[in-house]
């Protein structure tokens, strides 16, 4: 089966909210993180049986999809999970603010890298509570948290981890993992680890490694979410998963989100089932797309003075170092020249933009060009 990943879906009069940011203007819209691509035939099949039965009531999970979930962990990342450790939610936002709320309480705090996934520091102010930051540094051109107990007070309780990291791209390796959790051990820390963007790698040669795998003790301090969204481009649907070993920490999340975060959609289950049990070879292809996209970003950063991106090794962003150009808002100077990027200052670093090149090639051709304007512009 081939899938066309170069058709153009017209998505600016439509209820995108990627697109209805930049509708009634010459702007390209390539910041939040969901893609133009069609989802996978084996989804929308699968949606539209469901639809064609035509009664809506409540719905009980899935059988199916709970063991769909546990053969692919095994399959894919060798992680044997129990389908009672499975907890689903209707989004991994929501996964994140629960876990601050669940595992942390009045005057304790969170830790996490910066920048991060703008969700991870709003989670610990929504729930007034303190969050650390631990700056991301350059290893070998790749982005790495630096794990130094000089930046903690003491008083926190939780680890925020986005595994492959968001928006640096970076696929942590078994040993990075075991210094996060010896970090975690040291100080009393349990883990929240967002692993969403898991199947998305575009580097030959790396390997995801869910962070409760390492070992039992990471498994008994952990939290994990997941969700089919990014990889199949159901995003809008909400459909994602937390897989928590631990009972006592699995009670107590459980607990907190009951009245407060909803079940998952009925279509969304349905959706999730069909992605992750047919949509392999969907994946594999657009992936190699995806490939192709991020080689052409990197080629084009490198070519130019004033810009700077280490080359993502997972996901479909680009994590854009601006502060060469010498402006003060990078991002409000990039829409000046067509290019609707997310705003480094949301994730923790106000010189940087995210490109999102989950695109068609002919998009990504005509951002590509207005980006070189744009820099060409400061010389």
């Amino acid at each position: 089966m081939t899938f066309d990943f170069d058709q153009g879906i017209d998505r600016r009069h439509s209820d995108s909210l990627k697109w209805h940011k930049y509708r009634d203007s010459d702007v390209l819209p390539l910041w939040v993180a969901d893609t133009d691509f069609r989802s996978p035939p084996c989804v929308i099949e699968a949606i539209q049986k469901r639809v064609a039965h035509g009664v809506f009531g409540y719905g009980a999970p899935p059988a199916g999809l709970i063991n769909v979930i546990v053969s692919r962990l095994a399959e894919r990342y060798q992680w044997h999970i129990q389908p009672d450790w499975i907890v689903l939610l209707p989004g991994v936002v929501s996964g994140l603010n629960l876990a601050v709320r669940a595992f942390t309480e009045q005057g304790q705090g969170t830790v996490a890298p910066s920048p991060i996934y703008p969700p991870f520091r709003s989670a610990a102010r929504l729930a007034n509570r303190t969050q650390v930051n631990l700056p991301m540094q350059l290893v070998e051109n790749r982005w790495v948290p630096s794990l130094d107990a000089a930046y903690l007070t003491g008083n926190e309780r939780l680890l925020m981890l986005c595994n492959p990291h968001n928006p640096g791209g970076t696929v942590y390796t078994r040993a990075e993992l075991e210094a996060q959790l010896a970090f975690a051990q040291q100080h009393g820390l349990l883990v929240c680890s967002d692993e969403i963007h898991c199947d998305l790698l575009l580097t030959p040669g790396t390997r995801h490694i869910p962070f409760a795998s390492l070992n039992e003790d990471a498994a008994q301090r952990s939290l994990t979410l997941l969700s089919p969204s990014k990889t199949f481009n159901i995003a809008g649907l909400g459909a994602s998963v937390a897989i928590i070993p631990n009972p006592a920490l699995r009670k107590r999340f459980s607990q907190v989100r009951e009245g407060i975060v909803p079940s998952v959609d009925i279509l969304a289950l349905v959706a999730a089932e069909a992605a992750w049990r047919d949509g392999d070879p969907w994946l594999d292809a657009q992936l190699a797309y995806l490939r192709a996209n991020r080689d052409a970003l990197c080629a084009t950063i490198e070519s130019l003075p004033g810009v700077k991106m280490m080359c993502p090794e997972a996901t479909y962003l680009g994590w854009i170092d601006a502060s060469g150009l010498d402006v003060a808002n990078p991002t409000h100077y990039f829409e000046t020249h067509g290019l609707g990027f997310s705003p480094g200052r949301d994730f923790g670093n106000d010189q940087f933009v995210r490109f999102n090149f989950g695109c068609t090639r002919s998009t990504l051709d005509t951002a590509l060009a207005r980006l070189r304007q744009a820099v060409e512009a400061r010389r």
